[in-house]
């Protein structure tokens, strides 16, 4: 704990002499200084978030914020190209992991600008234009692939597991996220229909930033707490805690499944309602 002797800069200051102390001791008792900085009006809000979120950086790795390969948009080499192009425009993203057989063969990244800008050439041929796929296991350190992407003018990467299979994908934005919180571009969608979407299989797929109200007249629940507004503080709420990615969470007949999440919020869920039977067996 800080000494309440010291001046908050005389506490600053004395993180930069060195001295032998525990890093985690020594990196808690600088965000708790900094807290009080904030508070005392010295730096605003945005400023320690982005600071927190720099030492959030150099604590997670690559599955902690990884885009689990059930949510990723694939281009299939075999795919006829009209397909392709269709599929891309629906995304809307900047590049594509590619493969061929098998989701665990990654044969290399599409970016969509070269897609679009040469697929009405004569001969032209996706493979041709694959930019070289970089792989990374699930337990390189964000601070270093971070790093990466910045020497190697990289903005994506493969997250392989223990087995050399696709665990899921990361961007750049997905690591600047956790520093300055969400980035949205051109192609962020953000509005309110599309907070809520129907899959196939009679999942909806929710944001964590859909308002409880709207959430209730679409499912016809009743969802109200005080001081909760969304559904992403609803689960929070319940749980206690943020949740890991594919954590499945049951509140009153509704099961929420965690899609995409990182250590301070809640990014995307699927709600499904429970049938009476699916009660009575948890019961």
């Amino acid at each position: 704990m800080p000494d309440p002797k010291k001046s908050l800069l005389e506490r600053l200051a004395d993180f930069v002499t060195p001295q032998p102390v525990n890093p985690s001791a020594l990196r808690q008792e600088l965000i708790d200084t900094l807290r009080e900085a904030q508070i005392e009006g010295l730096i605003d809000a945005d400023a320690l978030s982005m600071i927190e979120g720099v030492f959030q950086v150099g604590q997670l790795c690559a599955r902690d914020i990884l885009v689990p390969r059930a949510q990723i948009d694939w281009i299939d080499i075999n795919q006829a190209l009209p397909e392709i192009i269709k599929s891309v425009i629906a995304a809307a993203h900047s590049r594509f992991p590619v493969f061929e057989g098998s989701r665990d063969n990654v044969i290399g990244t599409l970016l969509a600008k070269d897609l679009l800008r040469h697929s009405s050439e004569k001969d032209f041929q996706v493979r041709d234009w694959l930019r070289p796929a970089v792989f990374i296991p699930e337990s390189k350190r964000l601070s270093v692939l971070l790093r990466d992407f910045k020497d190697n003018r990289n903005h994506l990467a493969i997250v392989v597991d223990e087995y050399s299979g696709v665990a899921g994908i990361i961007t750049i934005e997905d690591v600047l996220e956790q520093i300055v919180g969400d980035i949205e571009d051109e192609h962020d969608v953000d509005e309110e229909a599309d907070n809520l979407i129907s899959l196939d299989n009679g999942d909806i797929r929710v944001k964590g930033i859909t308002e409880l109200e709207q959430f209730n007249d679409a499912l016809g629940t009743q969802f109200e707490l005080e001081d909760v507004e969304t559904v992403a503080g609803l689960v929070i709420q319940h749980l206690g805690r943020v949740p890991k990615i594919g954590e499945r969470i049951q509140i009153d007949g509704i099961e929420f499944e965690v899609q995409r999440a990182d250590p301070r919020q809640i990014h995307i869920l699927l709600a499904r309602q429970l049938s009476k039977k699916s009660d009575k067996d948890l019961s």
